[in-house]
């Protein structure tokens, strides 16, 4: 006899819960087929689920993402790096506590305290008919960010070497979710011959069909929900043994929404509405702000971050901020609204050549209009770069691209040998948006504040 198995999968939805109903309603949909066939189907999801950019993950620090997740009849979870890593510690420890589906994650544990009772390595379910099936969970291992903030990451290889042979004994059928990235699933599939399936995240691939390396399946749904995922798997029951598996990712444009959970969605929208209703400062005059000026507001912002790391120069692009204030009473939803990036305040040390090529670089035409995706920036385009600490000047030539022609610290020329210590945004310390700041060798980052908490306290100065 030949069982039929069905896996089922979302990743980096980012809480872009506006395609979350048509995603329950596909999987009811899929539930009451596979019960008439009398076939197992579970859901899994790899992490990301929940983004502080929307307000009801910012209200509820991800609370409402585990109760939509349990309401959906999720069988196994792993982390992602947005819910390791933008939560407090104890957010983190405690957003798992009413979850009634496994929560999996092998490279993560806490330092300084006994693990969250939700946490495990990997988990094995048992089929209808007997199948086991182990599913481990494994997340990209930003080594500086969790020690701040409490917690121990470790080698996602290592774990593997650690744990297979172990679970090669207990399952019949091995399932890697994965939050680390497409390069870092491909590694493991050259690597490890018994993981049969490979279900990805974290870089937002999309394999519509699925890939297999060295007979290793991959799949992976692209991002926000757009596309969900499907592993099907045929078990020999009587040769105990795994004699096909397919996988497929698929949008659901036309799958018609859920009312139920419509309703639920709206429901905790209003409820994170209110939570964030609190005045937290009261403007005696407008503020505006636009992406490619310096305004006044995103002036004292810089500010603020250099004086909160204390770093000689600060400095932040403008589409940072959204849009600017008006005025009157300013809420903690007006300040997630216009400024929604899960990004922290970070301090780099620069040596005076670097900082030179870092503003150069800063002012080029493409580097303003550069329609960022990821990194942490949930905004639409980088925008002006603004100062503080240092004084740049510059002129704009015909062709519109902008050259700057003076930079001072002190009224004195900056000293191309010398160090200087750099304020900014930790998105610039991933990839190759400023390589000078990505590739310095001592970076601070200042957790768990979020830039719009440094936000926050700039327009209670504001007069």
């Amino acid at each position: 006899m030949t069982e039929n198995i069905y896996l089922y999968y979302t990743n980096d939805l980012h809480s872009h819960f506006e395609n979350w109903p048509r995603i329950v309603g596909h999987w009811k949909e899929r539930r009451h087929h596979h019960e008439k066939m009398k076939e197992d189907m579970f859901l899994l999801d790899v992490g990301d689920h929940v983004d502080r950019f929307h307000p009801i993950s910012e209200a509820m620090m991800g609370k409402a993402n585990i109760d939509l997740l349990n309401k959906a009849g999720y069988n196994w979870v792993t982390l992602g790096n947005n819910e390791g890593i933008t939560l407090t510690q104890e957010d983190l420890y405690t957003l798992y506590d009413e979850a009634t589906f496994d929560v999996i994650c092998a490279n993560l544990s806490t330092i300084h305290s006994p693990n969250p009772s939700w946490l495990d390595s990997y988990s094995i379910q048992t089929t209808s008919n007997g199948t086991k099936i182990a599913v481990i969970g494994l997340t990209a291992p930003f080594y500086t960010f969790y020690k701040q903030m409490g917690w121990e990451v470790v080698s996602p290889f290592d774990k593997l070497d650690e744990l297979l042979e172990e679970i090669e004994k207990k399952a019949d059928i091995i399932v890697l979710l994965s939050h680390l990235g497409i390069n870092d699933d491909e590694a493991i599939a050259n690597r490890y011959n018994s993981v049969d399936v490979i279900i990805g995240g974290h870089t937002h691939h999309l394999f519509k069909d699925g890939e297999y390396i060295n007979g290793t399946l991959l799949s992976a749904a692209g991002k926000h929900g757009m596309y969900v995922g499907q592993v099907a798997f045929k078990w020999d029951m009587a040769n105990r043994k795994l004699t096909h598996k397919s996988a497929s990712a698929y949008s659901l444009e036309k799958q018609d929404e859920d009312k139920e959970t419509e309703q639920l969605v709206e429901s905790y929208s209003k409820q994170a509405s209110r939570m964030l209703h609190e005045t937290v400062a009261e403007l005696s005059h407008n503020q505006n702000a636009t992406w490619f000026e310096t305004s006044v507001v995103m002036k004292e912002f810089v500010r603020t971050l250099k004086d909160w790391t204390g770093a000689d120069v600060a400095m932040l692009n403008a589409g940072v901020l959204l849009e600017g204030f008006p005025e009157g009473p300013v809420t903690r939803r007006d300040i997630h609204r216009k400024c929604p990036h899960p990004m922290n305040p970070c301090k780099v040390e620069l040596r005076g050549d670097q900082l030179m090529e870092v503003i150069r670089q800063s002012h080029a035409k493409r580097f303003m209009e550069l329609k960022l995706k990821g990194f942490g920036f949930r905004g639409e385009v980088i925008g002006r770069m603004v100062f503080d600490g240092v004084d740049v000047q510059s002129r704009k030539a015909q062709d519109g691209q902008e050259y700057v022609t003076k930079v001072t610290i002190d009224g004195e020329q900056i000293d191309p040998n010398r160090t200087y210590t750099v304020a900014t945004a930790d998105t610039f310390t991933f990839g190759r948006l400023l390589p000078e700041i990505a590739n310095s060798p001592k970076k601070e980052y200042f957790m768990p504040e979020l830039l719009r908490d440094l936000l926050l306290e700039t327009l209670k100065q504001m007069p």
